[in-house]
């Protein structure tokens, strides 16, 4: 089956709950309504999730509520040497109760405790704004800092919205946007991490759905500069039908290219090898260089979420819609595996 691209606003979901309109998109055309799910709430997956890059630095905040269980995690990854800091503040039983916002271009998301402060804040003009307060964060330094996400113009995101084979109510609405230029400062204990424009970026992931009882998720994606533009990469995939529209894409100057199937090659014994992809139309070959690998696991009761996660660079050559071959070297990113079970 072709890959379905949707052009102009379509619900995700019908009048009796059941999720329709399959396909990809380059702007968030699915309508998403919490409200019309007639699944239990607690298999509702609801995630806002930032991948922040400087130059020696790379930052992962999200907010996630999976039914049973939720969470704030953030992640500091040092790109110069093998230092990491990592903290969860756990939310157990959120149940919506985080009220993530439905449209992914528009609304906030504000979490205040004693202990932190988190607050993702999208703009009319398209730019989104990052707060982060943490006074104790990872070796007792704190977090503290404010930045501002701007999209190039014109810029395109990878939106799909796919089903399961066999679960007739469980979907999955993600966008991806991989092209966000970052300008602001962090301060992370005594150091200040410094974005500036031309040489930080930002990733946002955005997912709303009813997910099975278990899923395996890999994703991989990065953004930065090559040969002067700006280059960014989505790719991925699960147990959910992607016949529709895959979660594949190459983007340069936030401009979308799509992609068909892509395969991850990584050496199951050591995810710290280079990782090597490619697609079945042709059109991608790209290398992995890995840096450093974190793992993390959540429990709540019988809901279990592991993920393996590797920081790093990404180099190789894409053939963009229009035919042309483009290079790139160095753009920094992640690869994951995501592995749920309730």
């Amino acid at each position: 089956m072709a890959q379905k691209e949707i052009t102009s606003q379509v619900p995700a979901l019908d009048e009796l709950g059941r999720p329709v309109n399959f396909g990809w998109a380059r702007s968030p055309l699915f309508a998403y309504n919490s409200d019309l799910i007639i699944s239990p709430r607690r298999f509702v997956y609801e995630s806002d999730r930032y991948v922040l890059i400087s130059p020696s630095h790379l930052i992962i905040l999200e907010i996630l509520d999976d039914g049973f269980l939720g969470y704030i995690g953030m992640s500091v990854l040092s790109l110069r040497d093998k230092k990491r800091s990592t903290q969860f503040y756990n939310i157990p039983f959120p149940l919506g109760a985080l009220d993530l916002p439905r449209d992914s271009d528009s609304g906030s998301v504000r979490l205040q405790a004693r202990k932190y402060l988190l607050n993702f804040a999208a703009m009319e003009s398209g730019a989104r704004i990052i707060k982060v307060d943490i006074p104790k964060f990872g070796h007792h330094r704190s977090l503290r800092g404010e930045l501002v996400l701007t999209p190039p113009e014109g810029a395109e995101s990878l939106v799909t919205h796919m089903p399961w084979r066999e679960k007739k109510n469980a979907f999955r609405c993600a966008r991806r946007s991989p092209w966000y230029i970052a300008e602001g400062v962090i301060q992370f204990g005594t150091q200040e991490l410094i974005f500036t424009k031309g040489n930080s970026w930002g990733i946002f992931d955005w997912t709303r759905g009813v997910r099975p009882p278990q899923d395996i998720r890999f994703w991989a994606s990065g953004c930065g500069q090559s040969n002067g533009h700006q280059v960014g990469i989505n790719a991925g995939y699960d147990t959910a039908d992607s016949a529709f529209g895959t979660a594949n894409a190459f983007f340069l100057d936030g401009k979308l290219h799509k992609l068909d199937q892509v395969t991850f090659h990584v050496s199951p014994s050591n995810w710290l090898q280079p990782w090597r992809f490619t697609s079945n139309d042709n059109r991608l070959e790209m290398v992995f260089t890995p840096h450093q690998e974190r793992i993390e696991s959540h429990q709540v009761i019988f809901h279990s979420l592991k993920r393996r996660q590797v920081c790093g660079f990404f180099s190789g050559k894409v053939a963009l819609d229009g035919g042309e071959e483009f290079e790139f070297k160095n753009i920094t990113g992640l690869c994951e595996r995501r592995k749920t079970r309730f």
